[in-house]
């Protein structure tokens, strides 16, 4: 469907300039509209549904006033966001203080370029799609530390060096796991990686749920769940604004739409870092048993990665802030380790007579 769309855009216009240059360009711009759109309405509602879930834990009923259900409590914020003065600081860096938010938010949504949503259906199906996410998402974090220096406030310079320092430090050991699906698919393109959780001794018996990644790399799934809560800034790894501490961290100077770039750029992050977590482990855009193979994929990619982000609420919901030391520890001395020393296992089962995998 969508190359008989791409291919009917090119017969509109029977001239070289449209088929080479105008409509290539059009027909990218389409594909970035289709992804970012449908991005922010779910960036939206995920703010709506964590403060609802969170009610439900905590035995209340969540915002239920503007519109029904609550349900345009989204609009409502950020409409009041919008019309915020953006108060800038006297004594900060003009040019960085409004860069910082930009270059926080960018990478979140440049990385959905690569991100399958079905076979074959990605912006960009490049071969080396994983290191492409990789290398895009680690500019994220300039965004904290120009924001946290142009304040020019040791509060916001203070959090921004501990979110810089806990989002390099977690970024290792997601790196780690993005290795160990490499080894085990043979491939660095995210469609490949999927497709080849469709196959095996369980997913010809009609139990497919049971060949994904996640079951044989199950400490690897653990960690990178783990991690990007941690990766974030999410609770309990939240110490870069401990209210009782620091304040809201690298923007604490900030207001209005600076303030709500910030916040839109680490939901889209949980988006990103859950369906990423989807396609690498729990079998992306396939069905958990072939009866139910009648259900698009789509449908089956959404509702999993929607379950992946409920995770990152509930344990928000459950588990009080670490300290910063603690955050560090465990990077570093847990994790790391952890997946160094199942990198050398599964390179080791590779080249067993039990390999699962070929």
């Amino acid at each position: 469907m969508i190359d008989a769309l791409k291919t009917a855009g090119a017969g509109l216009i029977e001239a070289a300039w449209w088929t080479d240059a105008a409509w290539p360009v059009i027909w990218i711009l389409l594909g970035i509209i289709a992804i970012v759109a449908p991005l922010m309405i779910a960036v939206a509602y995920l703010t709506l549904w964590e403060r609802k879930f969170l009610g439900w834990i905590q035995v209340r009923p969540g915002p239920n006033r503007v519109g029904p259900w609550g349900l345009l409590q989204p609009m409502a914020d950020g409409l009041k966001l919008l019309t915020k003065e953006l108060i800038m600081p006297t004594v900060a860096s003009k040019g960085l203080f409004y860069v910082g938010p930009v270059m926080a938010i960018m990478p979140a949504l440049a990385a959905w370029v690569a991100v399958p949503f079905g076979p074959e259906v990605a912006l960009a199906n490049v071969n080396a799609g994983i290191l492409l996410i990789m290398a895009i998402t680690s500019i994220e974090v300039y965004g904290v530390i120009i924001a946290g220096w142009a304040s020019n406030s040791k509060y916001a310079f203070l959090g921004a060096l501990r979110a810089s320092a806990q989002m390099v430090s977690y970024e290792i050991a997601m790196g780690f796991c993005f290795l160990v699906v490499i080894m085990v698919t043979g491939s660095m393109n995210l469609t490949q990686v999927v497709l080849s959780q469709g196959q095996g001794q369980f997913a010809d018996m009609g139990l497919s749920f049971l060949s994904w990644n996640w079951l044989p790399l199950l400490p690897i799934f653990l960690v990178y769940l783990i991690s990007g809560v941690a990766e974030t800034n999410r609770a309990p790894f939240d110490v870069v604004e401990g209210e009782s501490e620091i304040v809201a961290g690298h923007m604490v100077e900030y207001s209005g739409m600076g303030f709500a770039i910030f916040f839109l750029a680490e939901y889209a992050s949980m988006w990103l870092v859950s369906i990423l977590a989807v396609i690498m482990f729990l079998g992306g855009w396939l069905p958990p048993v072939e009866a139910l193979g009648f259900i698009p994929g789509w449908i089956w990619l959404a509702a999993k990665t929607a379950f992946v982000v409920t995770c990152f609420v509930w344990i928000r919901a459950t588990f009080p802030r670490f300290r910063y030391d603690q955050i560090m520890r465990l990077g570093w001395k847990i994790f790391i380790p952890v997946t160094l020393v199942w990198l050398v296992i599964v390179g080791a089962w590779l080249h067993s007579p039990w390999n699962i995998w070929n």
